[in-house]
């Protein structure tokens, strides 16, 4: 039945997601009353009127977020998602926001991550309205406006408004993520004295962002007793055992050596996919007679972080059965002889604790007087197998798709941690090209009307 309705509205469907995809709605400066820019403010805009042409009663929190809101009833279900867009990039093959249709497909930033999901949201809705199916609780439907760069809006919404008992977020993949780690970034900061060895560094930089495996670290040496010969065993020894390529360049000034390793990128959730350049520049460095305090903290770094992905070094290599083991990440590396900062990005079992972890890491640190700063942190997301969200959402995914509504434990992090019982549910299937965030990211019509589908049993089940 509700399958029916929601093919009847398939081209309303398929124009309203369209129509939003062409809004570029990417993070921009404030203006006036448009807290995130012009673009996302007309993202929200679109929803929230279609919301209104579609019957259901709209809340616009201050520009920061908005929602949709259908039925009656004391508790209060939600359906969360986001309508900001990372920048577009470079490599399309179709305009990113010209929302065209090619080979059964609506091509866009967008069309997968949030917004033809959370468009797609509001007439699933719709079609349980217009079934006039029954309902105990409120069904919301969330707009989130900055999801990309920093989750402003539904922190607005959750200082503010009522906070769902239950709900899901169509954010990340299919079945049901119901396990995200805790994430922890924070800077590793050390100074030294006056140098005083036979090598001396001038400077090191590498990495982009703490979450993200450098594949490109680089720094100057200088002193009047550097040896090539040495130098060059040093980086065979290297780039036989690790397999990082690294290069040594004669710098502009006289007995500077300019040393550049190549790494392979990868996401901080999965640091073990890459090749961590930093990681290979200070084995490099810790093999060298660098000046005293420099080259201790060289050789520090690569006994107790070195290229592992699991912090064991550091002593906080903690695992559980429910997300598996804590994973490390040395993102960037920033500085010279007499200040180096480190950016690391630390995502632990979701049943582990944030003291115990930084209690370990404190202790590690402390002897070397490396100060631990701009801490951010958020807590894991862990949802019992055995509430009733996780159980109806399982009940339904069977019932649509016929496979194994399998329970995932991821490393990143999704919208669901924003509210208490909220859970990633959505969009992409297992099996299917992940195509979020990359050029010519699409989703095909067939796809798009199944989420769709799927959520309106998902929201039935849950509000009946």
């Amino acid at each position: 039945m509700i399958d029916k309705k929601i093919m009847e509205m398939k081209n309303e469907i398929i124009q309203a997601v369209r129509e939003n995809v062409m809004i570029k709605s990417v993070l921009a400066d404030q203006i006036g009353d448009m807290p995130f820019g012009e673009g996302i403010q007309r993202s929200l805009e679109h929803a929230l009127n279609l919301a209104k042409e579609l019957g259901f009663r709209t809340k616009n929190l201050d520009n920061m977020v908005g929602y949709a809101e259908y039925g009656e009833g004391d508790e209060m279900f939600a359906v969360l998602g986001h309508l900001d867009v990372v920048p577009e990039g470079d490599g399309w093959t179709y305009p990113p926001y010209g929302a065209e249709i090619h080979n059964g497909k609506i091509y866009g930033r967008g069309t997968l991550d949030d917004k033809g999901p959370m468009i797609g949201a509001l007439f699933s809705l719709s079609a349980i309205k217009e079934l006039n199916l029954p309902l105990k609780r409120r069904v919301r439907i969330i707009f989130g406006t900055n999801e990309e760069s920093g989750s402003k809006g539904v922190k607005y919404y959750v200082e503010r408004d009522e906070i769902p008992v239950a709900g899901f977020t169509p954010d990340a993949e299919y079945p049901i993520i119901n396990a995200e780690k805790g994430i922890l970034t924070c800077v590793l900061e050390k100074n030294f004295e006056k140098q005083n060895g036979k090598i001396k560094l001038d400077y090191i930089l590498g990495g982009t962002a703490p979450n993200v495996v450098p594949d490109y670290a680089e720094a100057a040496i200088y002193g009047e007793s550097i040896n090539i010969k040495e130098l060059m065993e040093a980086c065979k020894e290297i780039e036989m055992v690790e397999n990082l390529q690294i290069k040594l360049e004669k710098g502009d000034k006289d007995n500077y050596i300019n040393i550049k390793v190549f790494g392979l990128s990868a996401h901080g959730s999965t640091p073990e996919l890459g090749k961590n350049a930093i990681s290979g520049l200070i084995h490099y460095l810790s093999l060298l007679e660098l000046d005293g305090e420099v080259g201790k903290y060289m050789t520090f770094l690569h006994k107790n972080i070195g290229y592992e992905t699991d912090g064991k070094g550091l002593c906080i290599n903690l695992y559980d059965n429910v997300s598996g083991k804590l994973t490390f990440n040395l993102g960037t590396i920033n500085g010279n002889a007499n200040k180096i900062k480190m950016e690391i990005n630390i995502r632990y079992p979701v049943t582990k604790k944030y003291n115990d972890l930084m209690a370990k890491l404190e202790e590690k640190m402390s002897p070397m007087n490396i100060k631990i700063e701009d801490i951010r942190h958020k807590a894991p997301l862990y949802v019992n197998p055995d509430e009733e969200l996780i159980k109806k959402l399982q009940k339904v995914y069977k019932e649509k798709t016929s496979q194994d509504p399998t329970l995932l434990a991821i490393g990143g992090g999704t919208y669901a941690k924003a509210m208490k019982n909220i859970v990633a549910f959505g969009p992409v299937f297992p099996g299917e090209e992940d195509v979020i965030h990359q050029p010519d990211e699409h989703i095909s019509i067939e796809n798009l009307i199944k989420n769709v589908q799927i959520m309106a049993a998902a929201i039935y089940e849950l509000a009946k």
